[in-house]
């Protein structure tokens, strides 16, 4: 397994594991993932904010980084941390507990960059999903 940030060339990838991960939602949630902005996911990448998680050649998982999300933290976005956005993990890859590799190299990149948390936030009351990220150590 290997962590680095995602390339130019990983755009359709990137968009592809979007596209799927919306599909596993839509049968489940009734809020789901809206379809992402390209100018923005190319500006992450080119910021070195997109990430990816490579596991036998393949792009296993992806996510963003930001160090600022007043939009959904408010008051708190004062706080030194750093916010996961957008994990997607490819199908064939569910079930590896990808989230806390995450989390695992979220606390070395949270260390290295000053900040002192890691925030993550889901789309509408994914109870599953809120569990699964308290299994990683994430107070609700």
């Amino acid at each position: 397994m290997d962590i680095k940030n995602s390339a130019p060339e990983d755009i359709e990838v990137i968009f592809g594991l979007y596209r799927s991960a919306t599909e596993y939602q839509k049968p489940k949630f009734t809020v789901h993932w809206p379809e992402f902005d390209r100018d923005m996911v190319v500006a992450e990448i080119n910021e070195n904010r997109q990430w990816k998680i490579i596991i036998d050649g393949q792009v296993a998982c992806v996510w963003a980084t930001t160090f600022d999300d007043p939009e959904i933290w408010g008051v708190r976005n004062d706080d030194p941390a750093v916010y996961i956005h957008r994990i997607a993990t490819h199908n064939n890859f569910r079930g590896r507990n990808l989230v806390a590799m995450i989390v695992a190299w979220a606390k070395i990149y949270a260390l290295q960059n000053g900040k002192s948390r890691i925030r993550m936030d889901t789309v509408g009351n994914n109870r599953k999903l809120i569990a699964y990220y308290m299994q990683c150590g994430f107070d609700f």
